[in-house]
């Protein structure tokens, strides 16, 4: 049998907007035919899939995989087997490790150990600073996801807040990506509770600490930014209802020059949960009210959301079981996301359509990844087979974290992922990851 020839027959296939039933014939790593009763002309592997879904694979745009320097975490091996169990196939991954990746020689050591330890498609983003604007400019459009700019508290020298180089950053014609949160505001709000709760600040002061003023202006500054010098800019995780207002929903995604994303935890949980989950829902920007949730929902369905990303974020329970000064931001999500999203499609919140759209297509359209996001013949065959009807409970020994928690730990979902595909290889089947072959570095049509 030729490597990657493989028909998958008696499917649902989810793409652009449609449902159709039949086959899909890889060859060769790519998508060569779809739909119908496709003959096998001989030596071509069959799997019988009995009407589960065919999806496009998942592409994240917003990772935290913790290579290099913060590996107890979790790093690019483990990280990337996580993601295809949950049907993400190819990943786009934050630039504040230890080192940075603030210089093209730092970035270039992800890529080199991406191509050696991931099993998912990859690309990285490289990270601005008050005083690398040169490297920047450097940075390659076609084979570089984008440049990450953290407008908002950040970790070493990754906090821009110079208007001069912020001025000089939205002028490179390259895809901008920022993390909006106003440091001030921030920390005005973190004194004031310091002031009132000493060091037993609650969990539930973080969406007051981090908030939706600061959130707000720092959002509506870099739009401000971005529309001054014409910028292709891409904000992340959208976390307030007031911000979602700064964003079109009257053009189609391929025109737009200013985008956005909303993450898995933002979609799913909300204030209430801090008592009983702690600092497990502790995120930047932080998880929100009922209200801000419902918006944003009501802005992902409306379209003025673009894409639905995790922010997939790993630490150690033991660095979250801290008190609220020292527990880390961020958790892990990527196992998880699409599951999550599957259970909003059974509560008739949104449609499996649709999810393709936000979690596929849309990522795919807005970086202009090449030959990705969709299943059209000719594109590499990133697939994921999702059953419907066979529940999957969360716990720790199905958990392919690093750090072995999950946000959804005892929660149990209506669908689970039956197998996913890369470059046309199985790499999951069965909860088992089906080592044997590495990702593609992703390529970008600018």
């Amino acid at each position: 049998m030729s490597e990657g020839n493989i028909i998958l027959r008696n499917g649902r296939i989810v793409n652009e907007g449609e449902v159709i039933s039949g086959d899909l014939l890889i060859k060769n790593g790519r998508i060569e035919q779809i739909g119908g009763v496709i003959p096998n002309d001989g030596g071509v592997e069959e799997h019988d899939l009995n009407g589960k879904f065919v999806l496009p694979g998942c592409i994240d745009d917003q990772v935290h995989f913790r290579e290099p320097g913060l590996t107890h975490k979790g790093d690019i091996y483990s990280e990337s087997r996580a993601a295809v169990a949950g049907g993400i196939t190819s990943f786009m991954e934050q630039p504040n490790t230890k080192p940075t990746a603030t210089t093209i020689q730092e970035l270039e050591k992800k890529f080199q150990r991406a191509s050696e330890v991931s099993i998912a498609n990859y690309s990285f983003n490289m990270g601005a600073t008050n005083d690398n604007l040169e490297e920047l400019k450097k940075v390659g459009k076609r084979d570089v996801a984008g440049i990450k700019i953290f407008m908002g508290s950040s970790t070493g020298n990754m906090l821009v807040d110079e208007q001069q180089t912020l001025d000089g950053i939205f002028q490179l014609d390259h895809q901008l990506i920022t993390h909006c949160e106003d440091e001030q505001t921030i920390r005005t709000n973190l004194e004031k509770a310091k002031a009132k709760y000493g060091e037993d600040i609650p969990m539930s002061m973080h969406p007051i600490i981090r908030s939706s003023e600061a959130c707000y202006l720092s959002s509506s500054f870099a739009v401000s930014l971005a529309k001054k010098h014409g910028s292709r800019l891409h904000i992340f995780h959208v976390s307030t209802a007031g911000e979602t207002s700064l964003f079109r929903n009257d053009i189609p995604l391929a025109e737009k020059k200013i985008t956005s994303e909303v993450c898995i935890h933002h979609l799913w949980f909300d204030d209430s949960q801090y008592d009983s989950k702690g600092s497990l829902i502790k995120w930047n920007p932080a998880v929100k009210t009922a209200e801000d949730r419902d918006e944003l929902w009501a802005a992902l369905m409306d379209d003025r959301l673009d894409v639905v990303a995790t922010d997939h974020a790993p630490h150690t329970i033991e660095e979250k079981n801290n008190k609220y000064l020292q527990a880390p931001s961020g958790g892990p999500l990527v196992q998880h996301a699409l599951m999550a999203m599957l259970d909003k499609v059974n509560e008739g919140k949104i449609t499996l359509e649709r999810v393709v759209e936000k979690m596929a297509h849309a990522p795919a359209i807005l970086f202009r990844i090449e030959d990705r996001g969709f299943i059209r013949e000719g594109y590499h065959a990133d697939l994921v087979i999702v059953d419907p009807n066979k529940r999957y409970e969360v716990n720790k020994d199905n958990i392919l974290y690093k750090c072995g928690w999950s946000p959804f730990e005892g929660y149990t979902f209506s669908s689970s992922i039956d197998s996913t595909y890369v470059n046309g290889r199985c790499v999951y089947k069965d909860g088992q990851i089906i080592d044997g072959s590495v990702g593609d570095r992703l390529l970008f049509n600018r």
